[in-house]
């Protein structure tokens, strides 16, 4: 399972965020999305733990929470959802043959 942690800095990095979880437990992962245009991180991150125990922990801990000038919001990820429908790229009105 993994946490996403939304409403961050643009100034965190993924050392900062291993700190801040590893209080929590141990960490196994910590993905921070950027721009690909930019390069500038997205807001949000996803931090992987060792147990369930440690993940509710931490969200329980740190949702709402303040860090950084900011008000964490932290629960469960999601599962990714599949985008787009079925591989013909959607056209619009009829089909021309």
């Amino acid at each position: 399972m993994s946490i996403y942690v939304g409403n961050l800095s643009y100034d965190v990095t993924e050392d900062d965020l291993n700190s801040v979880f590893a209080e929590y437990g141990s960490v196994k992962r910590v993905y921070v999305p950027t721009d690909r245009e930019t390069g500038r991180m997205r807001g949000f991150a996803f931090v992987e733990m060792n147990s369930v125990t440690e993940e509710d922990k931490a969200i329980e801990t740190l949702d709402g929470a303040e860090w950084m000038g900011r008000t964490l919001k932290v629960n469960k990820a999601r599962e990714r959802e599949q985008r787009g429908g079925g591989g013909y790229g959607g056209g619009r009105g009829r089909n021309r043959f």
